[in-house]
């Protein structure tokens, strides 16, 4: 890793350190974008990013897939500053239907698996072919649900991570690079 990369970095009030570097990044999305493209070859493929926090993955991991997609958005809210409410509430759904497409639901993080698996309930019963999950980051030490992530980025330890689209409080997600904020 780059002596700068290793850096501890100041965002206005806070102090962020790097903990996935910028190149590890995009070299690990092309990876994924590549295997998508070959376990999807030929097949109605539909990505569906959850908002807010998977929009730069999502942007990303696209450009990366060298097939044929569509592209929809959900917004869902279980989180307030950094802690979770326990309660699981769509904000946003889907613009079209899913029955009988191939479907990837992108997400940034895949923490305790109950936001997740709540999705993908609801996501089955819209009667598409298939459905798989895509994460940049999981937690396997947090998980209360077992969720099937075909597509993983990395697995992280538990601690509250911001940039490359994870927020803290609205903020941080411009941060080119994965942060652990430091107190």
């Amino acid at each position: 890793m780059h002596e700068v990369e290793r850096a501890v970095r100041r965002q206005g009030a806070d102090v962020v350190e790097v903990l996935i570097p910028e190149a590890q990044l995009r070299q690990r999305v092309e990876e994924i974008g590549r295997e998508i493209a070959r376990d999807y070859q030929g097949k109605p493929l539909v990505l569906v990013g959850v908002l807010k926090g998977a929009l730069v993955f999502l942007a990303d991991l696209m450009r990366a897939i060298d097939l044929p997609l569509t592209l929809d958005f959900v917004g869902l809210s279980s989180y307030v500053g950094t802690r979770t409410t326990g309660r699981i509430e769509l904000t946003a759904d889907l613009t079209r239907p899913i029955e009988g497409k191939h479907v990837i639901l992108v997400e940034d993080i895949v923490d305790t698996g109950l936001t997740m698996s709540w999705l993908l309930e609801r996501f089955r019963e819209r009667g598409p072919a298939s459905v798989a999950v895509c994460a940049l980051l999981v937690k396997p030490s947090r998980a209360r649900v077992e969720v099937p992530v075909r597509y993983r980025g990395f697995e992280i330890a538990d601690e509250f991570v911001v940039g490359y689209g994870l927020d803290r409080d609205g903020r941080l997600r411009n941060l080119p690079w994965v942060g652990v904020v430091k107190e």
